[in-house]
């Protein structure tokens, strides 16, 4: 039976691999450091890159923590998914990695895993505004996702089991 995702499986044994269970122990500092990427602030836009060996995540200063947080898993995605310069790649495939690392940023921002230990009644906006330092926008969107999942596999379930040969 499928319950998780790829990148929610991804995600959990990343997180599980750098120690990190709980939303509180989510952040740009641990989560760099333990994977060694090199983090820099500047005034332009958000980006990530290599540069022989070495991952670098270079985030706008003038971002709140929030957005911060939500740029360094964007990036973090780009890192650890993607090669190559999105400059030369041809605009379909920069469009469908920037894709792939904004779905990795709603999970990784908000782990599926995460979720799962949290009690019905916490799963509202904004306690996993709170618990995870994400803005409300994206904590709106990833309860609607985890929420449709949810329901989406119940419902498959309930029709496996309902199935008859």
């Amino acid at each position: 039976m499928l319950n998780t995702s790829y990148t929610e499986e991804f995600i959990k044994n990343l997180y599980n691999h750098l120690d990190i269970i709980t939303p509180d122990q989510l952040g740009i500092a641990k989560i760099s450091l333990k994977l060694n990427i090199y983090i820099f602030y500047w005034d332009d836009k958000s980006q990530a890159l290599f540069y022989r060996e070495d991952a670098y995540i270079i985030l706008n200063n003038q971002l709140t923590h929030q957005q911060l947080w939500q740029d360094f898993c964007h990036e973090l995605g780009h890192v650890l998914l993607h090669t190559g310069n999105q400059q030369r790649m041809y605009p379909l495939f920069r469009e469908y990695q920037e894709y792939k690392a904004n779905n990795f940023m709603y999970h990784a921002c908000v782990p599926s895993f995460m979720l799962d230990e949290l009690e019905p009644g916490d799963l509202t906006v904004e306690n996993v505004q709170r618990l995870f330092n994400v803005e409300y926008d994206l904590a709106f969107k990833r309860l609607e996702q985890y929420r449709s999942k949810k329901l989406l596999m119940l419902n498959w379930n309930r029709e496996k089991d309902n199935f008859i040969l």
